[in-house]
């Protein structure tokens, strides 16, 4: 299983970075496709037509997201987990976000998905 550490820098406040992420109307305008997503720890998501599913592991409104999180062509019950730290910075709102438990052949796509689908459209989004 490999790692991911990424970091950027939108110009929104921190609240909008996260229900950005967090809303379902929201996340769904961010990536054009369905996404249904609990506000609550221990809360199912589904986004990505249901493509991409998870838990809710630690909520902390406009500063922390962790979720167990899963693509569905990854083995069977294999769950990596994703932190998205969201903090203040001069410029909007500094994401620090890290992946761990990514499948080793899965480790490139998912890298570059994350730009392509999430930060990508969401500096685009805020600019």
């Amino acid at each position: 299983m490999k790692n991911i550490r990424q970091t950027i820098v939108i110009k929104a406040s921190p609240h909008d970075v996260y229900e950005t992420l967090m809303d379902s109307r929201k996340h769904s305008q961010l990536t054009g496709s369905k996404a249904e997503i609990s506000r609550k720890n221990g809360g199912k998501f589904s986004v990505w037509d249901g493509d991409v599913k998870g838990v809710n592991l630690e909520l902390v409104p406009d500063k922390k997201i962790v979720q167990s999180w899963r693509l569905d062509d990854w083995p069977e019950n294999h769950f990596s987990k994703a932190t998205f730290k969201i903090e203040p910075d001069e410029k909007g709102t500094r994401i620090i976000f890290t992946q761990s438990g990514v499948p080793e052949e899965a480790l490139d796509d998912v890298k570059q998905g994350w730009y392509e689908y999430y930060w990508n459209p969401m500096l685009e989004m805020f600019k």
